[in-house]
């Protein structure tokens, strides 16, 4: 019974710091688009505090916007979403929306 009862001590202790490590894993802290206008670098870190993730990552998943957007049908190119999305915030929130604020030649 006793081993029972540490193994079953040290299944829960490994699983809960999988779960930690996990938990903490926020994404890069920077992500640099490559884009024709000159590229864009998101400052991922800084944002994560801003709002909540499912605001971007709308699809419960964490995978990179182009993941979908470019790539299936029913979604919306990225130059839309992010445009949308992006200088959307940024006018309520008071963050570039002229084109040279986030585009870098």
């Amino acid at each position: 019974m006793k081993k029972m009862l540490v193994l079953f001590a040290i299944v829960a202790f490994v699983a809960a710091s999988a779960f930690v490590a996990v938990a903490q894993d926020k994404g890069p802290a920077s992500i640099t688009m490559e884009v024709k206008m000159g590229n864009v670098t998101f400052d991922h870190a800084k944002h994560q505090g801003l709002t909540d993730c499912a605001t971007c990552h709308h699809t419960g998943d964490f995978a990179a916007c182009k993941s979908c957007h470019d790539v299936k049908p029913e979604a919306p190119k990225s130059k839309k979403a992010y445009h949308d999305q992006c200088k959307g915030c940024h006018k309520k929130e008071s963050g570039p929306t002229k084109c040279k604020g986030c585009h870098v030649k």
